[in-house]
């Protein structure tokens, strides 16, 4: 993986885990035969760098559902008590 996408892509997504989720994800997709959003820069270009880039320039974006994670915390304060 390239340092320089990988900090080009903290830029738009700080959350370490939720990029590193993000790009997992969008590889499986790309390794499944999903067209990528950017031109591949050669043939043998890492999906990790494509979906580094996709990050990056802003064609790929991640949504977090904060009620289904109050949801999922309340269930689990329940459940210990």
């Amino acid at each position: 993986m390239n340092i320089e996408l990988i900090e080009r892509a903290k830029a738009r997504v700080p959350s370490v885990p939720v990029l590193v989720n993000l790009v997992s994800k969008r590889v499986k997709q790309l390794n499944r035969g999903d067209r990528p959003y950017v031109k591949p820069l050669s043939m043998d270009e890492d999906k990790a760098d494509i979906a580094l880039r996709e990050i990056a320039e802003g064609l790929l974006i991640s949504e977090i559902d904060f009620d289904a994670i109050a949801r999922a915390e309340y269930a689990h304060t329940r459940w210990s008590e």
